[in-house]
């Protein structure tokens, strides 16, 4: 017999919950079966809205280890003595499908770390690719819109994912990485992780650095073809990690920063807040600062890896935002899209909730209780909640000056205005990446590109050309060459019909 009394979720024990109460043996349910009702009744509320992008993931716990002191550069408490270990929570994800999609579509993969400092929680959210398809908040619900399925089949739509990149440059590069053999990570353990946006450091002498942040599988890369990607279960890369954690064979990535002085950052030959490019390896070296290893599975999906809710602006002293536009709109966006999904107070959640203290003067909305892990009073209890006040000498919560991001100067004659991106240079580095590839890389490449682009119409292949040969003129040829091939090949199908 079990030692657990099974309950309401109100803690009332159960006498029967195999059997609904009923009028006679065949007769009606009465009203009374109000133990029935609740089950039913929270079995309708049992999902939350999925996530829009990103979907589709899974989460592990670990631990971030600094080897290498970063007093120098910022004030960040876990950043600032070798040896200092951070408790962190990492979802991976793919972008563009739902819930039921497959681990295995081309598509970007999420990574985004949650350390739990003791300062609060600082959010690294980014994807396994150090760029991104645009650079500008306006344009990223279109792009989502034109990767998601057709409106109206409700299928897959791949001319409409090369219509938006046809009208938008900006997007080659990270285009070109996606239909790479890249495109198709064989696990979450074997691909890379980027922050990708520019983020600041700054240190006790207010002096600004502007970062990236890079975490290299120690794993080695590992992808799929796309003639194979069919070939594995949906749910592949989510076992994976699962199954590699619980027999202790604990993924591990070495964390990197290239660090960039402000004044550095002004002579640097790309635009250091253009998430579309990478710093050049030469002009800002990467350096290794620490070890990511995730250790630990989740108890369970839902409460902690569903509702795990990953911000830009979960930011901690020492570290804080750039000029980088789509950073810009992400710091508004990711915190609005958890309060319309989980709720209000989707911090006072155990997997989101910080491990250190927590004081302010928000109050009420969603899940506004005492946080198991926090130990937060619930609803921050029964004293002031508004500021300025006066009971800050009887323990109200006061701001902290000496946190304060030093102050950052604008442009001179900054003009508020839209301001277009569309001169900037987007061939050069997608360029360079092709010319980075073997052989078979390129061939896949261009396979996987002239798969979809066969499917636009001829206007929209022209445009796309003429993209390929800004970067590089062999790219564009070969594109050529494999559209003529799929060509050819229902041609013969036609006939054969």
């Amino acid at each position: 017999m079990s030692s657990n009394k099974l309950t309401t979720s109100a803690g009332a024990p159960v006498a029967d919950d195999n059997n609904s109460v009923s009028a006679g043996e065949r007769g009606s349910l009465t009203f009374d079966n109000f133990r029935v009702f609740e089950k039913l009744a929270h079995f309708n509320r049992e999902r939350i809205p999925e996530r829009v992008v990103h979907a589709r993931g899974t989460g592990a716990y670990g631990t971030f280890r600094l080897n290498k002191d970063l007093v120098d550069y910022t004030i960040a408490d876990f950043l600032q003595k070798a040896g200092t270990d951070t408790q962190v929570f990492v979802r991976f994800s793919t972008v563009g499908g739902g819930q039921d999609s497959s681990d295995y579509a081309r598509d970007p993969r999420g990574f985004a770390l949650k350390f739990y400092t003791n300062e609060g929680n600082f959010d690294l959210v980014g994807n396994n690719t150090p760029v991104f398809f645009l650079n500008d908040p306006a344009k990223f619900p279109d792009f989502i819109h034109s990767q998601k399925k057709n409106p109206r089949t409700n299928l897959p739509d791949p001319a409409a994912s090369f219509e938006y990149w046809a009208n938008h440059p900006q997007s080659l590069h990270q285009m070109t990485i996606l239909m790479s053999d890249r495109g198709i990570p064989l696990s979450y353990r074997h691909m890379h992780g980027f922050g990708s946006h520019t983020l600041s450091f700054w240190n006790s002498k207010g002096e600004r650095f502007w970062v990236k942040w890079h975490l290299k599988t120690q794993q080695g890369i590992k992808n799929v073809r796309s003639e194979d990607a069919a070939n594995y279960p949906a749910f592949g890369a989510q076992q994976d990690l699962v199954e590699s954690i619980d027999a202790g064979d604990f993924p591990k990535w070495t964390v990197q920063l290239q660090i960039l002085s402000e004044a550095q950052a002004k002579t640097l030959s790309v635009n250091p807040f253009d998430l579309t490019k990478v710093w050049p390896h030469d002009e800002a070296p990467v350096q290794d600062i620490g070890m990511l290893e995730l250790n630990r599975n989740v108890d369970n999906y839902f409460a902690e890896t569903e509702q795990a809710a990953f911000a830009p602006s979960n930011l901690v002293p020492g570290i804080g935002a750039s000029p980088d536009k789509m950073l810009q709109g992400r710091l508004f966006a990711y915190q609005d899209a958890h309060r319309y999904r989980v709720g209000a107070n989707v911090n006072n959640i155990p997997v989101n909730a910080p491990k250190c203290p927590v004081h302010h003067y928000q109050r009420d909305g969603a899940f506004a209780g005492m946080c198991p892990v926090s130990g937060k009073v619930p609803n921050q209890g029964s004293e002031v909640n508004f500021y300025p006040n006066d009971r800050i000498n009887r323990g109200a919560p006061a701001p902290v000056p000496s946190v304060a991001e030093p102050p950052m100067p604008l442009e001179h004659n900054a003009w508020v205005k839209p301001y277009s991106q569309d001169e900037e240079d987007y061939h050069s580095q997608a360029g360079a990446l092709f010319r980075l590839m073997n052989d078979d890389q390129k061939q896949q490449l261009v396979d996987n590109i002239a798969g979809g682009l066969s499917t636009a119409n001829s206007t929209i292949q022209v445009r796309m050309l003429e993209q390929f040969k800004k970067a590089d003129p062999d790219y564009a040829e070969m594109v050529v060459v494999a559209l003529a091939d799929i060509e050819e090949k229902n041609n013969v199908s036609a006939r054969v019909q």
